[in-house]
């Protein structure tokens, strides 16, 4: 039996214009492979979003390994910036140009093929199921959440699973997730009183406030790192009043901070310490400052062991590279998964993904698909 071509299959999702909410016709071009494979497709479609669970063998299986990954892709900017249609998955000198190339694209046609074949070869004993959203680049509220969500009622689950976003810095092997930080981006809005900026005595300036409440946020760190973490961060994104007058100190002013903790805190605590340094400057100064949170990911880990080690194992039997198990970088859809089962990351190198000429090693989809292979004769030897 032949193989099934995982660059073939990256080429034909790349051709697909999935542009995060839309489609693009990705679901149809996987259902198709996986339901003529014998997986059990079921679209799990939520909000205005495509999303696909796939499973072959039994529900409720004792061992049942899982993949996870997105088929949406970011907007492909100024296309005449583009030396190849980024919908038109071109090869030029081993590499293959698209948006969604890297970011992941390839991922998807990696596990997708890798799972194809295992299930046709070597039928398990257990379950391998594949959940694909088309909300990962997007909101992330319809995807990946619908999925497990929909799973839960099901009565459908997963017992460890592997997200295949890009992991690597610049060479395929190096580096594989192991946790996340968590993310958390905050908005002020301090009322103060306007007034003439000759006689600041008679206002409460707002932007005086939030630069005390700015400068106490970035004077004391949040920590120092932990076991399997670098220092959490808080960077400053925007501080704001509208005003265009010179001469006049605005009434209101806000500003926005992003936060990227370790497992060090939790959103609620890092909620609570920011709450405390604008209470200060709020007596300090008599400006009202209130703030609003929108807490997108907790910091998770998943400790080492034995499933960390069958990935790392695999990965180095591929390609000679022992992967570094990391927890840097933003959030990404493990951070829903870690509340369904244990959930590590490894992929290719990310270093084009969301860029102008998005593209892949033609080479690295091949390799992909063989470290996802040996991931799951592993798991189920």
């Amino acid at each position: 039996m032949s193989d099934t071509d995982a660059v073939a299959l990256t080429a034909a999702l790349i051709r697909c214009p999935s542009v995060t909410p839309e489609e693009g016709g990705t679901m149809a071009v996987l259902e198709t492979l996986l339901g003529g494979a014998g997986f059990e497709c079921t679209r799990v479609d939520r909000g205005g979003v495509a999303n696909l669970f796939a499973r072959w063998g039994r529900k409720g299986a004792n061992r049942s390994f899982g993949f996870n990954g997105h088929v949406d892709v970011v907007p492909v900017g100024d296309r005449a910036a583009w030396t190849q249609d980024p919908f038109g998955a071109a090869v030029v000198d081993g590499w293959m140009y698209g948006r969604g190339a890297t970011d992941m694209k390839s991922g998807v046609a990696a596990f997708v093929a890798a799972a194809v074949d295992f299930v046709r070869d070597t039928p398990p004993d257990g379950a391998v199921i594949l959940t694909i959203t088309g909300d990962e680049e997007g909101p992330s509220v319809d995807g990946t959440v619908a999925l497990l969500d929909w799973m839960a009622a099901q009565g459908e689950k997963m017992t460890h699973c592997l997200v295949g976003e890009p992991t690597c810095p610049n060479t395929l092997g190096e580096m594989m997730k192991i946790g996340r930080r968590g993310s958390l981006t905050v908005w002020f809005t301090a009322q103060g009183v306007q007034g003439h900026s000759a006689y600041p005595h008679r206002a409460k300036n707002p932007m005086t406030a939030l630069v005390k409440l700015m400068t106490r946020l970035e004077a004391e760190p949040l920590d120092r790192g932990t076991a399997h973490f670098d220092a959490s961060t808080l960077a400053i994104t925007t501080i704001d009043c509208g005003n265009p007058a010179t001469n006049v100190i605005p009434a209101k002013g806000t500003a926005t901070v992003n936060i990227r903790f370790n497992d060090a805190h939790t959103g609620q605590s890092v909620t609570d310490w920011l709450n405390g340094h604008a209470e200060a400057v709020e007596a300090e100064t008599g400006v009202r400052i209130s703030l609003r949170v929108s807490i997108s990911g907790e910091s998770f880990l998943t400790e080492p062991g034995p499933f960390t080690a069958l990935v790392a194992g695999a990965v180095t039997a591929e390609t000679g590279v022992v992967p570094e198990p990391s927890t840097s970088g933003g959030t990404s859809d493990a951070r829903f998964v870690k509340d369904h089962c244990p959930v590590v990351e490894f992929g290719l190198v990310g270093k084009t993904m969301h860029q102008v000429d998005e593209r892949v090693e033609v080479a690295q989809i091949v390799q992909l698909k063989a470290i996802y292979a040996r991931i799951l004769r592993d798991y189920f030897t």
